[in-house]
Parts: structure tokens; C-alpha cells; sequence
């Protein structure tokens, strides 16, 4: 399988989903989140923030603003082809349009609260494409890969996706790091990482 084509596909696939349709799958894989014991237990929470189809996390943000749990979101910072960890606490006033137009922290607030990677419980992954394994095809930057494997390989990795993004077994590479779970609007997948 092609994986450029895989991943292509897979999204034509997710833009296709009506606005109706992405809120209400992603109010069904919050209320999931909401209620894992590690989501409980946890205290610092990065998770991206939405951009086009992606699964919405603004509920979920808020969510956990709520539940006084330390929401970290990234600055994708594209030179060193790194992903800055940075904690909001209010996100119509600290996010605003950077990286290809993804909603991140403002520059104002990046350095005073910045966040060390090595405190974070868990993190919420975007990707293109998923499998039954806990594979995860992103976009083809490898941030949130190198993210995870070299800053935070202590945090517990969850991917959020639409069912329609699950495949059996996804044509990885080298630098794909697996997930813990997957998290759709019909079920928890339990990645390998859990499994070992």
C-alpha cells in the first residue's frame, strides 16, 4: 500500500465529513476520554489543538480547564523541526493562527509558560491515518514522532480519529512511533505499547 496515496485518501475521506457530523463523532470520543482512569488520574495533558477535520478538541480543552488539570497545547517551531509544549488556560486569548494556520499559543505568552516535556501525563495525537497496532501515520513532518520518542517518552500517547481513518495495518515507517490507544467515536483501540 502507497503510503502517500493511503494517507491522501484517508483525508479526502475525513474533509468529506459534514460539520454536524465531526461534532458529534468528536462529542462521542470525548465523552470516551473523559471517563479513562488515566485521564482521571492525570494532572498535565498536551493535546493538540483542531485544524480543518481533525477531531475537535475544543470541548475537551474546556473540559479539562474545568477539571483544573494543566492543558498544554504546541508551537510548531518549524526550523528545528520541533514542537515547543506550552500551557494555556484561556483559549480565545492565548491562541491565535501560526504554523499553516493552526491555532497556537501567542508569542506573548510562549516563554513564561512554557511547559517541560518531562511533566506531561498524556498526550492527545492528530494523525491521518490509524491502525488496529496503535500505528499512526501523521502528516509528514514527523514532529509529534519525535515529540513523543525524545521529550516526552514518559507521557501516556492517545491518538483521537474517526472511525473512517482506522485501517488493519498501516504501511508505517521507521520513524512512526506507536500509540498506547486510539480513541474513535465507536470504540478504545489498545495499541501495542500497551500490549508488551
Amino acid at each position: 500500500m502507497n503510503p502517500p496515496k493511503l494517507r491522501k485518501d484517508t483525508l479526502i475521506q475525513r474533509d468529506a465529513l459534514s460539520k454536524a457530523v465531526q461534532k458529534e463523532y468528536s462529542s462521542r470520543i470525548v465523552k470516551r476520554i473523559i471517563k479513562m482512569t488515566q485521564f482521571l488520574s492525570a494532572a498535565t495533558i498536551f493535546t493538540y489543538v483542531d485544524f480543518r477535520s481533525e477531531v475537535i478538541t475544543g470541548t475537551l480543552i474546556e473540559y479539562m480547564l474545568e477539571c483544573d488539570k494543566n492543558v498544554v497545547v504546541p508551537v510548531t517551531l518549524v526550523k528545528d523541526k520541533d514542537l515547543l509544549a506550552v500551557s494555556i488556560t484561556d483559549p480565545a486569548g492565548e491562541l491565535a493562527p501560526g504554523y499553516c494556520s493552526i491555532p497556537e499559543p501567542i508569542v506573548a505568552i510562549r516563554e513564561k509558560q512554557r511547559v517541560s516535556p518531562d511533566i506531561i501525563d498524556i498526550i492527545f495525537l492528530p494523525g491521518s491515518v490509524f491502525d488496529e497496532r496503535g500505528g499512526r501515520m501523521g502528516y509528514g513532518g514527523g514532529y509529534y514522532d519525535r515529540f513523543v520518542s525524545a521529550k516526552a517518552p514518559q507521557a501516556l500517547r492517545v491518538g483521537l480519529a474517526y472511525e473512517l481513518q482506522m485501517v488493519k495495518h498501516a504501511p508505517l515507517q521507521d520513524h512512526d512511533e506507536f500509540l498506547d490507544f486510539i480513541v474513535t467515536e465507536e470504540r478504545i483501540v489498545v495499541g501495542s505499547r500497551q500490549k508488551d
